[in-house]
């Protein structure tokens, strides 16, 4: 059990003179005169007792936490325009709902009070016994004082996976800390609800989703109440940039929301036979975006229908695979990675392994669905397989909305990423580390003139930074300045227990400010300046996905010719089916190199780029060659290096009538087949 340290058992401000005997009846006004100004100070306003301002509510129930924050929270644009401001890209304030709702303890808000939404689990008292979850998933006997408001001894804590860190005041300090962007990621999974113990509600996902979109919204309300009426808190849900940027202007936070779930839509599979189709899909689809939902993760934990994950490793690999046979029926299965980039080993296995399964047909619709909807990609959990699909499709569309949120994918993928135009973030792990990780993307960071954000993850089951302990090298000292110089910050209270993050980590989202006060302190603040660009980046990710509108494809049923097809007698393998704009059919080529696909454009063009979806059977070397009269050909675009997929060739604007795709060298037995071939002129 984690105990206390005797400095928060020590520092309510009245114990000892409660200890003290007292033998005149004087005795119960001296009682009731401490009980009374105990109260006071429980219910005290959070932050400074004569700070006043917009930025200070005016209805804040009484007892609440305080935020220990003094000074204006800072409004408008830096010098040059862009929003200024951190950015956490990936948090779940409402997964107390998820997992059947008695797996994670506590709630962000209540109408009836701190007192009531700090408290724990029915099942936790009297002293953990059944705290079931957390030792399986932390190790010890999962004993605790149960006690959340006002003592807090023993949570919430950095190594605390079952209790609520994200209660709106905490929120709130790392908001007047200098936060402005913050991700919603509504979460669940159907398993670990059905296996776990105690619930109180049903196990499906997209129910548990519509919920804590709902509660999401109360809570902007609960907060809006406490500064005059609606739209006059500081907790504003947007749905498009517009929305937070003047959000941000005004010296508030703007929160997205997101969605991170196993079987979105109930796209699970059992067996490998889908349980979903693309009507399921477009209705889904449709139904987050009315809720306001601008990301997504297509899949997580467990290969549903849409895509296989990126492993997990460790013993926490070993029961996840155990989750996803009870999920699908069947366990994870690998092979050698084709490239560089590689899944987590599982288990005790230190051999870097590949996911067999990628990004499905039914994946893919779902998230030509989203880019047609402008919603961003999360690819973080993607198997290596599936991620590379999918940013070879966004790609080929030049679509810029794509998402590492918390440090889930290879890093390898990293430069991809920024050159679509996407955002990347880390997760919140231990100064050191996240330095470490900031210093090595510090160059690609400059190329792409990107900012830097990080994913806390709280609520999310998983761990947090470790205290470095009071004798560290360069410890916090409170009270210090946020990131951004507006505000001053000192420890975090809440009811009788102060946090520091030198001795108690980063125990709940409250000391997210204190968090980057220690990267400032250990790695300087060029590393704290990156982050305080984050905002504005991962707003520009978003805008360009709201801008992008989808090239013409000029090849669409053309007519097309070939040098050959191969012969089947119940499947046509014409060249035509290469521009049906059906990807369940294709062009074959006979079984040999030197083949080509003519298309015609039906008139002069100007062409910039081509799209090619080979088939298993696909070009290591081939050339984009352009005519206008059919007779002279021009190389525009070669590779040496084929690898099959989703191939984009770019190259300098040429008018041309006729376009031809000259495969010189097979990267298989068999001929040259693709799906579709894209031709585009913007």
């Amino acid at each position: 059990m984690r105990t206390a340290t005797s400095r928060h058992r020590g520092t309510h401000p009245f114990r000892s003179l409660l200890a003290c005997p007292v033998r005149t009846h004087g005795r119960i006004a001296v009682l009731s005169a401490v009980l009374t100004v105990t109260a006071l100070l429980l219910s005290a306003a959070p932050g400074s007792a004569a700070e006043s301002g917009w930025w200070v509510p005016t209805g804040r129930p009484a007892p609440d936490s305080q935020v220990n924050v003094t000074g204006e929270p800072f409004k408008g644009t830096d010098s040059q325009g862009r929003v200024r401001g951190l950015v956490d890209a990936h948090d779940h304030l409402m997964s107390n709902e998820a997992f059947g709702g008695r797996l994670l303890c506590g709630k962000p808000f209540s109408e009836a009070g701190i007192a009531d939404a700090l408290k724990d689990c029915p099942e936790h008292y009297p002293d953990g016994s059944l705290a079931i979850f957390d030792y399986i998933m932390n190790g010890g006997d999962g004993r605790h004082d149960p006690d959340g408001w006002p003592t807090f001894r023993d949570w919430p804590a950095h190594d605390s996976l079952t209790h609520q860190q994200n209660y709106y005041a905490w929120i709130e300090r790392a908001w007047r800390g200098g936060q402005r962007v913050l991700v919603n990621d509504l979460v669940t999974n159907g398993v670990i609800c059905s296996v776990y113990f105690f619930k109180d509600r049903s196990c499906d996902e997209m129910t548990s989703i519509r919920l804590q979109a709902r509660k999401t919204y109360e809570m902007q309300d609960y907060i809006d109440r406490m500064y005059g009426g609606p739209g006059k808190g500081w907790f504003r849900i947007v749905t498009d940039t517009g929305q937070a940027r003047d959000v941000i202007r005004q010296g508030k936070l703007a929160v997205v929301l997101g969605v991170e779930t196993s079987e979105p839509f109930g796209c699970k599979q059992i067996l490998d036979v889908p349980q979903c189709d693309s009507d399921d899909i477009d209705r889904g689809l449709d139904e987050l975006y009315e809720l306001g939902v601008r990301s997504m993760f297509l899949c997580h934990k467990f290969d549903n229908a849409l895509c296989g994950v990126r492993f997990d490793s460790g013993s926490t690999g070993i029961a996840i695979n155990s989750g996803q046979f009870l999920s699908t029926g069947t366990s994870w299965t690998t092979e050698n990675c084709p490239g560089p980039q590689h899944d987590n080993p599982i288990g005790s296995s230190t051999d870097a392994q590949c996911n067999v399964r990628g990004l499905t047909t039914l994946g893919e619709h779902a998230l030509r669905g989203m880019m047609k909807r402008k919603m961003m990609v999360e690819i973080d959990h993607m198997s290596v397989k599936a991620a590379g699909r999918t940013l070879d499709v966004l790609e080929s569309a030049s679509y810029p909305g794509v998402i590492s949120s918390h440090g889930w994918m290879d890093l390898g993928w990293t430069e991809r990423v920024y050159r679509l135009g996407g955002f990347v973030a880390q997760y919140m792990s231990g100064a050191e580390g996240f330095i470490a990780e900031a210093a090595r993307t510090k160059a690609l960071r400059d190329r792409y003139g990107v900012g830097y954000g990080f994913g806390t993850d709280m609520n999310g089951l998983g761990g947090w930074p470790a205290p470095r302990g009071a004798d560290a090298p360069n410890p916090v000292r409170y009270p210090f300045r946020s990131a951004d110089g507006s505000a001053v910050l000192d420890r975090a209270t809440t009811g009788e227990r102060t946090w520091d993050l030198n001795t108690d980590g980063a125990a709940h989202y409250g000391l997210v400010p204190d968090w980057v006060e220690q990267i400032r302190l250990l790695g300087g603040q060029e590393v704290v300046d990156d982050l305080l660009l984050g905002a504005e980046s991962y707003l520009r990710t978003w805008s360009g996905s709201e801008r992008h509108a989808p090239g013409v494809n000029l090849a669409g049923n053309a007519a097309a010719s070939a040098s050959s097809t191969e012969w089947n007698p119940f499947t046509s393998y014409a060249p035509g089916r290469a521009v049906d704009g059906d990807p369940a059919t294709r062009w074959a080529s006979g079984w040999s190199d030197d083949q080509w696909l003519r298309i015609d454009l039906g008139s002069a063009r100007v062409v910039r780029s081509v799209t090619l979806d080979w088939e298993h059977a696909y070009g290591k070397a081939y050339r984009i060659e352009v005519s206008t009269d059919d007779r002279t050909w021009q190389t525009v675009w070669s590779t040496t290096t084929g690898d099959g997929g989703l191939d984009t060739a770019r190259f300098t604007a040429t008018s041309a009538r006729y376009l031809r795709v000259h495969g010189v060298q097979r990267g298989t037995g068999w001929g040259y087949s693709l799906k579709e071939v894209g031709v585009y002129g913007g």
